[in-house]
This record gives C-alpha cells, sequence and structure tokens, in this order.
C-alpha cells in the first residue's frame, strides 16, 4: 500500500523468516556461531533461548542456510504442543518423509522408525537435525524424556543428529530442573534484544534491502523507537510498519520522534477508556 510513495521495492518490516533481512546483532551472531559449532561437530543437543520476538526463528533459518548438504534432514519443528507420542510419531513422518500414517499411540513403531531412519542417514555420511522451536510448550517431563531417549541412536559411536531446543526464557529453568538434560547439551545461546545502536543498523538493513535510496527515520527517532519497543525485533517491524504506513497517509517526508510516538499511542498501545 505504501511501497510506492516510499519508493520501496517491498514491505520492509514483515515477520516472515527472510534470510536478506537478517541482521547480524551481536547476540545473534554469536548465538549462530555457537550453534554452528553444535552442529559441523555433531554434538547430541544444542539450546537457544530468547525473549518472544527477539528472532528465534529467523536464527534457526540462518542456521539452516549455512549448513552443507550433509547435515540432512533439518526437521524444523513449529508446533510442538502434543503429547510425546503424537510428537514421535510426527519426527518420524518428518525425518523418513516416506508419508505413511503412523498410530500416534504407537510409541514403540515411531521410535523404530526413528531409529532405521538415523542409522542409514549415518551411513550415507549424513547428520540430521531436528529443531524444536517453542519448545518451552512441550508438554512436560515425558515430552522431554522422549526426546532426550533418541539422543542414545548413536550408530558408529557418535550422535546421528543434532536436537536444537528453541524457546522462551522460562526453557532455562525447565532444563535447569532436569540433569540429564544439561549434561546432553553441548552449548547454550541467549538472544538479548537489540541495544540502541543495533536498532538503529536493524531499522536501517531492513529499509535498504526492500529498496531505499536513503534512510527513512530521522536520527534523533531512534532513542524513541528503542524506547517504545525495548530493543525486540518483532515490535520494532510493527512499529516500523504502522509508521510508514501512517506517513503515507500525512505525506510526511520522513519519520521523526513524534511520528512514533504518535503511531504507538494510537494504533499500538490500545487502552480501554
Amino acid at each position: 500500500m505504501y511501497e510506492t510513495y516510499w519508493r520501496l521495492r517491498q514491505k520492509p518490516f514483515e515477520n516472515a523468516a527472510d534470510p536478506r533481512f537478517y541482521y547480524p546483532g551481536e547476540s545473534h551472531q554469536a548465538a549462530l556461531l555457537k550453534l554452528r559449532y553444535a552442529v559441523e561437530n555433531r554434538r547430541g543437543a544444542a539450546l537457544l533461548c530468547g525473549p518472544s520476538g527477539a528472532g528465534k526463528t529467523m536464527l534457526t533459518t540462518m542456521l539452516r542456510g549455512a549448513l552443507d548438504e550433509s547435515f540432512a534432514p533439518f526437521v524444523h519443528v513449529v508446533f510442538p504442543q502434543m503429547p510425546a507420542a503424537e510428537l514421535l510419531a510426527y519426527l518420524a513422518d518428518e525425518l523418513d518423509g516416506d508419508g505413511l500414517a503412523s498410530d500416534a499411540a504407537d510409541v514403540h513403531t515411531s521410535v523404530r522408525r526413528i531409529e532405521r531412519f538415523l542409522a542409514a542417514n549415518a551411513e550415507k555420511g549424513r547428520h540430521a537435525v531436528v529443531a524444536i522451536d517453542e519448545a518451552h510448550l512441550l508438554e512436560g517431563p515425558e515430552a522431554f524424556e522422549a526426546l532426550r531417549l533418541l539422543l542414545n541412536f548413536e550408530p558408529g559411536g557418535s550422535p546421528a543428529m543434532t536436537l536444537l531446543l528453541v524457546g522462551q526464557p522460562s526453557l532455562l529453568p525447565t532444563i535447569n530442573r532436569m540433569p540429564q538434560w544439561e549434561e546432553r547439551l553441548s552449548v547454550k545461546c541467549l538472544l538479548r534484544p537489540f541495544n540502541q545502536p543495533e536498532t538503529a543498523g536493524y531499522v536501517d538493513h531492513r529499509l535498504r534491502v526492500a529498496g531505499a535510496a536513503h534512510s527513512l527515520v530521522e536520527p534523533d527517532a531512534v532513542p524513541t523507537l528503542q524506547e517504545l519497543t525495548h530493543g525486540i525485533a518483532r515490535r520494532i517491524n510493527r512499529l516500523c510498519d504502522l509508521a510508514l504506513l501512517v506517513g503515507y497517509a500525512e505525506e510526511q517526508p520522513s519519520l521523526g520522534a513524534g511520528h512514533f510516538e504518535a503511531v504507538s499511542r494510537e494504533l499500538v498501545a490500545v487502552a480501554p477508556d
């Protein structure tokens, strides 16, 4: 709607995990490096935590793109809130890809399918990666234990897959209460929100990728943007997208601090009367 007015090729603040829009913040780059270490050295498990909207799914996408073809398949589970038996059946379907419908209650069949697939995959010189997004929603100790036991499959004496747990910070105390998981985790990564210079860089990067010839955000607006969003990528996206829309409607030449404050007050932070 507003792209032509701002001379953009596309909307710059969509929440889709498009690698072109990835911004290498300090904690994001450190986490990506550690996760690559865990996978490329064929460790059993790793942990990625961060606040909602901080960029965990984008980072998982970047990890997938950084790995070579020997790290396959890469299974990304985005809805893990299911009983352990159903989760195992789902993983079996995703890993072997044979299209067979499994009885979710038949744990034995699911485990055997996973074991056979991982052994055959390892024989081909490949290493599977399973990323469990929203892992803080896993249904109780049974689901965690089912996943952990999959790490016992070590054809040739080394793990046949890397299990990546991705979730909000509430996942950390859950893991801390399970020492059997603690010893399995090769690395732990914690994403922090962007600081003010990173927020400025993030906004400029997205605008440039979308085709902006110059910055559309006035420099004095950055502290306000940081205060309103706390450096959370998804909040920045929402506020900037709405600000571009309102700026287009008002025929603004650029976006200043007062503009972001007004948009946040009127369109984002809606309060009851």
